[in-house]
């Protein structure tokens, strides 16, 4: 955990002069963008498989790092020697202090407490496009499934090239795929985006500076499953219009 807080404190005392009592803040958000630069090929990675569950692994190898940032701000000494980070703010309130502290000290709307309503409402904002994109890819998914499923089939058994290509738009999904399956994918699908609003209530009880890093790296996940999404289905359409040039060109050529 020494480590930790040495490398915060050194990123927090480069932005100082630019973000003064706040630069710890941003040491956070721009360690935990390092962290997540870090994991990105497993999210990619993860992200071809195109379940609703895809990216869980790069989510479960960040939970030591959160435990840390819990730790680094939660404890008052550090390596024997006072916990330098625990003196640092973000605008009024401390990293190290919590939602029920804050309430003591002014209130929901005092200078401490109204950090944390900014917290949370961008927290909220994050978790609805989360839920938003979630229930769309799920709906996708299904839909993929379900239509490479009832596809008629050429006799070598491959799927129609229609059928492929709108199972390749739903992620990848197998040519056929049980009613059991797709029901098993539509409720994951509906459940697991709601679970975006769980970090709320983690931010509540962390301290400041762990809901930080909870924003940011929610943020990061979100934008980088839709950067993906768009690349994906950019190289769909790419690989579509080959087939369509020689159609267009032999039109041209009997005239």
């Amino acid at each position: 955990m020494s480590v930790f807080t040495h490398l915060v404190a050194e990123l927090g005392r480069l932005l100082e002069p630019v973000l003064a009592q706040s630069a710890t803040a941003a040491a956070i958000v721009l360690f935990t963008v390092l962290v997540r630069l870090a994991l990105h090929p497993l999210s990619r990675a993860a992200f071809r498989g195109a379940t609703p569950a895809a990216g869980c692994l790069p989510i479960l190898l960040q939970l030591p790092v959160f435990f840390v940032m819990y730790q680094a701000f939660s404890s008052a000494e550090v390596g024997g020697k006072a916990n330098e980070l625990l003196g640092h703010r973000l605008f009024a309130a401390p990293l190290g202090a919590r939602w029920t502290e804050a309430l003591g000290e002014g209130g929901p709307f005092g200078a401490q407490g109204l950090v944390f309503l900014g917290l949370f409402g961008a927290i909220a904002v994050v978790a609805a496009w989360s839920a938003v994109r979630g229930r769309r890819t799920a709906a996708s998914v299904a839909a993929a499934a379900a239509a490479a499923a009832a596809a008629p089939k050429k006799p070598t058994g491959r799927v129609a090239p229609k059928a492929g290509v709108k199972a390749r738009a739903g992620g990848g999904v197998m040519a056929e795929v049980s009613a059991e399956q797709q029901e098993a994918m539509r409720k994951l699908g509906g459940v697991l985006p709601l679970l975006s609003f769980g970090t709320l209530i983690t931010a509540a009880v962390v301290p400041l500076a762990a809901g930080l890093y909870l924003l940011t790296t929610t943020a990061w996940s979100v934008a980088e499953r839709a950067w993906l999404q768009y690349r994906k289905e950019r190289a769909e359409q790419l690989m579509e219009q080959p087939a369509e040039q020689p159609a267009g060109g032999g039109g041209r050529s009997s005239l």
